[in-house]
């Protein structure tokens, strides 16, 4: 194999796991290969266009995968540069710190991690740096011992919003700001990056002002010499020495052919379906049940939340155009009314007729969709799924991916919309009263036959770590327990799903995973910091 096809570490994907770890790893010196199996997002209108983002799903991935009676199913999940980063909605929640350890629910035990929410803290701060999070402290009842504020001031409510946040306080809830990765500067909105547009959660962001793995972490990354990138490169399989302890090849198709890279390290980070499809894929007689699977947990227990949009329906109109920020998690670990952990409430960017057409929700009485779009106030709630062993990605014959899926932990979500309902009746108007709320309406996660877009936004759980190798693939730094050389750094690692978006877990996990690298490849820290300092150099005026 030439110099040329040999690096010092490979990172598969380039999402909120790899694309972190690679900005993260860049300063070191070391040669970097990044792999992606898709493109740069093309920025054009079509961006910003409801219609063929959430209708028409242009920037879906055309791959279809089986359920578990062999039945197609059209994942709601994305194959570009920054991963799924560049669609999500950029709310940036830490764990609760009771997240970390054992939970009993209504349905079952959440278990604990082979890690303390305090070995963690320092990177989340570091990752709300990175990913530019707006927020608060001390809103939220529930949030978790920070060291340091948030870098940037919390993003404003709009009027409605605020109404309905004042509301909320009024009948002893804690409504909070929603911490968000946007680069909204609104003391300077003349500068600002982002516009505070109503096309921010689901949508690509035309003038690059989301806080994506693309535009904070691939991209800088790139501008070091020893990085690089190759995109339309699809992953099919690792290859081990003889031994069967080290990965030795990463076999890429490419333009319709095969190419062979190595690496003395390899990150795996493509979600966690695909992540475990790739580590399935690559079984060997060393390795029969699939690469780091000796424990037979690669592709259980996958999670993925129990989800659901729930449009509340007011007679007074909601003019808001950004609308994600505001939260509840007054519900979060229970109540007085129901003793276990029920979730965690916020908001989708604002529903409109065209969007809601693909996934109609019941009519309000005396509305359309059109004035349903114009009075509803659009709620996301969030609880947790529990690990099953059972709930698991596979592969056929064929090699497409199983999806095996059963909820569970339901009459939490149940009694998270209940008092959800009820804290909407509680609200006042001063045109309606209490008779301005008209009910909650639930819009469709099911488009055909499509997976619910939340079962795939949040994937995670399918190649756990832990201490014990019987029954957990990786180790607490995130390297398979089988074999010397490889790591996993996207949600793949959760051995719990907790019952906020996964995303800054995954971003703080990768920069733990890079300081573990670094230490491990032997980087001294001064010439780490002086890579990092010769980076932000302005470059030579040609003359």
């Amino acid at each position: 194999m030439s110099r040329d096809n040999q690096f010092d570490v490979i990172i598969i994907g380039t999402g909120a796991g790899g694309g972190t770890l690679a900005y993260h790893l860049a300063p070191s010196g070391k040669r970097i290969l990044i792999l992606e199996r898709g493109d740069y997002v093309a920025r054009e209108k079509d961006n910003w266009n409801p219609q063929v983002v959430n209708v028409d799903a242009k920037y879906n991935t055309k791959e279809h995968w089986r359920d578990r009676d062999g039945k197609e199913l059209h994942p709601h999940t994305n194959y570009y540069v920054g991963g799924n980063t560049k669609f999500y909605g950029a709310a940036l929640f830490r764990l609760r710190e009771r997240d970390f350890g054992e939970i009993r629910h209504h349905g079952g035990i959440s278990p604990a991690w082979p890690i303390s929410y305090d070995e963690l803290e320092p990177y989340y701060t570091q990752a709300e740096h990175l990913y530019q999070v707006h927020g608060e402290r001390g809103e939220d009842p529930t949030e978790p011992a920070a060291a340091q504020s948030y870098p940037w001031p919390a993003v404003s409510h709009e009027p409605r919003i605020q109404h309905l946040a004042d509301d909320f306080a009024r009948t002893g809830l804690h409504p909070f700001h929603t911490p968000l990765g946007v680069m909204l500067d609104e003391k300077n909105p003349r500068l600002s990056p982002c516009i505070r547009c109503n096309t921010c959660d689901g949508f690509p962001c035309l003038v690059h002002a989301k806080s994506d793995a693309q535009v904070l972490c691939v991209d800088p990354a790139l501008q070091y010499p020893n990085v690089t990138m190759i995109t339309n490169a699809l992953v099919k399989r690792l290859e081990t020495d003889a031994s069967g302890h080290e990965i030795r090849h990463v076999v890429v198709e490419r333009h319709g052919a095969l190419e062979t890279y190595s690496a003395d390290i390899v990150v795996v980070s493509c979600g966690a379906i695909n992540s475990a499809a790739l580590l399935l894929r690559s079984a060997n007689e060393k390795h029969p049940k699939g690469l780091g699977n000796s424990s037979d947990v690669v592709g259980r227990h996958y999670m993925g939340h129990t989800n659901s949009v729930l449009m509340a329906i007011s007679k007074c109109p909601n003019p808001t155009v950004f609308q994600k920020t505001l939260s509840v998690n007054d519900f979060y670990f229970g109540s007085q009314h129901f003793e276990y952990p029920m979730g965690h409430i916020s908001f989708v960017g604002k529903l409109d007729a065209i969007t809601l057409r693909a996934g109609a929700p019941a009519i309000a009485p005396g509305f359309t969709l059109e004035l349903m779009a114009k009075h509803s106030l659009d709620f996301w709630l969030t609880s947790e799924d529990l690990p099953d062993p059972d709930n698991r990605v596979t592969i056929n014959r064929n090699g497409e991916i199983v999806l095996t899926y059963t909820p569970n932990n339901l009459k939490a979500h149940e009694q998270l919309k209940a008092h959800l309902q009820k804290a909407m009746k509680q609200n006042t108007c001063s045109t309606h009263g209490h008779e301005c709320h008209q009910g909650l309406f639930a819009r469709n996660l099911y488009v055909g036959q499509q997976i619910p877009l939340a079962g795939v936004a949040h994937q995670n759980g399918t190649i756990r770590f832990g201490h014990d190798p019987k029954t957990s693939a990786l180790d607490p730094n995130c390297k398979a327990h089988d074999l010397d050389n490889l790591y996993v750094v996207d949600g793949s690692f959760f051995p719990s799903s907790a019952a906020v978006n996964p995303a800054l877990t995954i971003m703080a996990n990768a920069l733990k995973v890079g300081d573990h690298l670094l230490q491990r490849m032997g980087v001294p820290i001064s010439e780490y910091v002086a890579n990092q300092d010769k980076s932000r150099e302005p470059e030579p005026v040609a003359g």
